[in-house]
């Protein structure tokens, strides 16, 4: 028992170093204290600590200078609010945060049983698959699809591009406002892809929100599944009901 303890030691530094990284006790530029220094602190081999930093170096969380010193990387930590109204480019604008996008392609298919509920369609009804890439000042932030019905929405993808913005897309349709109907997420490890779409680390995990849009009414606009970068975005749930539109 004491050995696997043991074996798992770095585990505990890296964890305790991370979140004082994330709670900003370590911020942006500084400089760790030396090897000897942090194994004094945390009680730990030499083996443990090197570990810990190692891995946080995969994560971006640290850089490691060959006869400088280990320092607190400065990572994007775009704070993204999750609400009856969530609005991309209004969570980002506000940050002073340049949004962009990249359309990844467009596809016309025959809904899945999964896809056909969230729109409250038949299975096999024609929807209309848009997917893109999300930039926050150049950085990847988030990719993914966000499905509307073919019917309704035939023109959607080249809108988008258009106009803009979802909103606006939305707004040419004769929709004013509408709102997040449900939200799912959950973290997991990234696949080689999506670590590659977000020039990330593989090691750098990933967030999956899946989510419906629709009108004031109930009615379903939109389903998306889009991942997310876990060490760019920090996410929150408001809970006023309104975040303005």
């Amino acid at each position: 028992m004491n050995v696997a303890i043991k074996r798992d030691r770095w585990r505990e530094i890296r964890a305790t170093l991370e979140k004082e990284i994330m709670d900003g006790v370590l911020e942006p530029g500084m400089k760790l204290p030396t090897e000897p220094e942090l194994v004094h602190i945390h009680q730990a081999g030499r083996h443990s600590v090197r570990r810990a930093i190692a891995e946080l170096a995969k994560t971006g969380h640290l850089s490691i200078e060959q006869g400088r010193g280990t320092f607190v990387q400065s990572l994007p930590k775009l704070e993204y609010t999750i609400g009856q109204r969530t609005r991309l480019r209004r969570n980002m604008a506000s940050q002073g945060v340049d949004v962009s996008g990249i359309m990844l392609g467009v596809d016309r298919l025959e809904a899945t049983a999964r896809i056909a509920s969230q729109l409250k369609l038949d299975t096999g009804a024609e929807v209309i698959a848009t997917r893109r890439l999300t930039l926050a000042d150049d950085v990847p932030v988030s990719f993914g699809t966000i499905y509307h019905d073919a019917e309704r929405f035939l023109s959607y993808a080249e809108r988008r591009e258009a106009l803009g913005s979802v909103s606006q897309v939305y707004a040419s349709y004769g929709i004013e406002d509408y709102v997040r109907a449900s939200t799912q997420m959950y973290a997991r490890p990234a696949s080689a892809d999506e670590a590659r779409q977000l020039r990330q680390h593989s090691d750098m995990p990933v967030i999956v929100i899946s989510a419906v849009d629709a009108e004031l009414d109930g009615t379903h606009l939109a389903f998306s599944e889009v991942i997310w970068s876990a060490a760019r975005v920090r996410f929150s749930v408001d809970t006023s009901g309104d975040q303005g539109s």
